[in-house]
């Protein structure tokens, strides 16, 4: 529904043209700075946002009916956790809030020495209104700041999450209700072994649900995180030195049949249920090239391309023309280098990635919590769910065409398009369950009053299998468990266990009991060799079944895509270019054993 067309239209009628008298054709927020007209992401009315082409309008974050009733985050603290936050911007200044630390000399200014963090708190909180660059998402939201990304020990990740060095718990009203953590890994190879035995996961894992759950008087907070950049390729160090991984098949470079080359669902901190995930969208509405995806993807929101050829975010960038992403010189974004409407280089166009979907992300969570404070973060990452807006709707997924170990021609679809599952929320790998819809969340938290029932979480339940997974075959190995217990799904979480020598050749599904088939791991995912033979104790989690029921069979299904057709290649320019998972897996491999955990009501 378009709630900002009909609700309460005549009592914000009068206010909305007063301040479209003072606003550009282009874009009608209520209150401007010199750069609003080019954050697409708030507004798209089809700019460039300093770039060499348009993006669509209406690809938007769609905050219009927020932004006339002045929802925009007020009473609620973001916690960016970074490479810093120049907290001394001019743009930031008047919305941080005590608590931000340096994690290196223990001082209350996070220094950020490259601008990563810096771009990312503008994106949540800019200030708006101040004739100053452009405005946040939630420019009335406080911000604290954590150089994170300098310091990565375990104190500084509790310092940074949301543990106080006092171990208190955070039910002040300047403690942080949203965690924004654009960063990540990419790993080489699946993380293997019970992760609940290493003591530091653990850690992570238990900080993370009792904040998430029992924060801010049982309201909790939300810890947002980004996907993941390594849709085509990604880097890896080996022996200190950095490669370039990437696909390789039909003698053609970066071949992978449009499938991701790398799964989100490979991080171990994009698996567990506590971080909201979030994949990235470009101007256009439409998968950014980079973007990382998975069946983990709750949530899909802006983060644009590169800021050159095509959109990506104006922002807030170090002050000044010699640090940061905006420095003198020239450049293909024409905000850069010392422009007439930014002449001492304090903001930038250029910056993207899932890293900047996820404090647009943030900034709408913000948002939606100050329409209505009392709700508790469960309810409001559900209003969200309820209100995600169907992206790309054409997008027919990715079908995958092999060959058989016998020589037949085979068609796999390996990541679905959308689809409606028995709850009737709509899911897509590329885009989770949509995309962030401003607007309809707010209305909805508005007449909210009732919070999601208390949150349950099944134990793992196990199950033996070993069954052979044949050689590029769609028969697959196949095993079926039943759930007795019956809870409306908020996410599921899959363990595994399989033997196989060449893992970028196997798709997994699970299969619910309302038939609805999630693929966990997609096929070609682009690991090396090396991999000690398969998965042990691998976790992947799945958004797709959200709302379904638990109770009753749940099926999951490992499929062998490739007879060795396709290779993996890894590139440094002083080293030379080298193949890995050339050669085809002797042996079929072999499903060990599989287990479930439901989160649900």
């Amino acid at each position: 529904m378009n709630y900002k067309k009909n609700i309460l239209a005549v009592s914000i009628l009068a206010a909305t043209c007063a301040a479209n008298a003072n606003t550009s054709p282009e874009q009608n927020l209520v209150k401007r700075d010199p750069l609003t007209f080019q954050q697409w992401h708030l507004q798209n009315t089809g700019q460039t946002g300093f770039s060499l082409s348009s993006g669509s309008a209406g690809e938007d974050l769609n905050l219009d009916f927020a932004d006339r009733m002045g929802i925009k985050g007020r009473g609620i603290t973001v916690s960016v956790i970074d490479t810093g936050v120049e907290i001394s911007h001019p743009d930031l200044k008047n919305n941080v809030v005590a608590g931000s630390k340096n994690l290196i000399d223990g001082s209350d200014y996070p220094v950020d020495t490259h601008g990563h963090g810096t771009a990312v708190a503008g994106l949540i909180a800019a200030e708006e209104g101040n004739n100053l660059g452009g405005r946040g998402v939630a420019p009335y939201a406080n911000l604290i700041g954590f150089n994170f990304l300098s310091e990565q020990s375990v104190e500084s990740w509790m310092l940074s999450h949301g543990l106080g060095e006092d171990f208190r718990a955070l039910d002040r009203f300047t403690d942080p209700r949203v965690f924004n953590q654009s960063y990540g890994s990419t790993p080489s190879a699946p993380v293997n072994g019970d992760l609940s035995l290493d003591p530091r996961f653990a850690l992570e894992e238990t900080v993370m649900q009792d904040i998430t759950l029992n924060s801010h008087w049982g309201r909790g907070s939300i810890y947002v995180k980004s996907a993941g950049n390594s849709f085509a390729s990604y880097s890896t160090y080996i022996q200190g030195q950095r490669f370039l991984v990437l696909p390789y098949e039909g003698n053609a470079f970066f071949n992978n049949q449009g499938l991701p080359f790398h799964n989100a669902n490979i991080t171990p901190s994009n698996t567990t249920f506590w971080n909201l995930v979030v994949s990235s969208l470009n101007a256009e509405g439409k998968l950014a090239s980079y973007s990382s995806v998975g069946s983990n993807v709750f949530l899909s929101s802006p983060g644009g391309e590169y800021g050159q050829d095509k959109p990506a975010m104006v922002t807030v960038d170090l002050t000044g023309c010699e640090q940061g992403m905006n420095v003198s010189g020239t450049h293909k974004n024409s905000l850069h280098g010392g422009s007439e409407v930014d002449p001492n280089c304090d903001f930038t166009g250029v910056m993207n990635g899932t890293s900047s979907a996820a404090p647009n992300t943030a900034g709408a969570i913000a948002t939606v919590m100050s329409a209505n404070p009392g709700l508790d973060a469960r309810t409001v990452r559900h209003l969200l769910a309820t209100t995600a807006r169907k992206v790309d709707p054409q997008h027919n997924g990715v079908n995958l065409n092999f060959e058989s170990a016998t020589g037949e021609a085979l068609s796999y679809d390996a990541i679905p398009g959308w689809q409606t599952n028995a709850a009737g929320y709509n899911f897509h790998n590329f885009y989770g369950l949509g995309a962030v819809n401003i607007d309809d969340a707010v209305y909805k938290a508005l007449f909210t009053s009732v919070s999601l029932p208390e949150l349950q979480i099944t134990d793992w339940q196990p199950t033996t299998v070993n069954a052979t997974i044949p050689d590029a075959d769609l028969t697959g190995a196949q095993s079926t468990m039943a759930v007795a217990q019956n809870l409306t799904v908020e996410a599921v979480q899959l363990k595994v266990n399989i033997d196989h020598t060449r893992l970028r050749d196997l798709a997994i599904e699970l299969t619910s009991p309302s038939g609805t088939r999630s693929v966990v791991m997609s096929a070609r995912t682009g690991f090396l060799g090396g991999t000690d033979g398969g998965y042990t104790d691998a976790i992947m989690l799945s958004h797709h079944f959200y709302g379904e029921q638990s109770q009753g069979d749940w099926t999951i299904k490992v499929i062998d895509t490739d007879k060795g057709s396709s290779q993996t290649l890894i590139y440094n320019a002083g080293v030379g270019l080298f193949g890995t998972n050339s050669s085809n897996n002797a042996d079929a491999g072999l499903l060990k054993d599989w287990s479930l955990r439901i989160y649900g009501h």
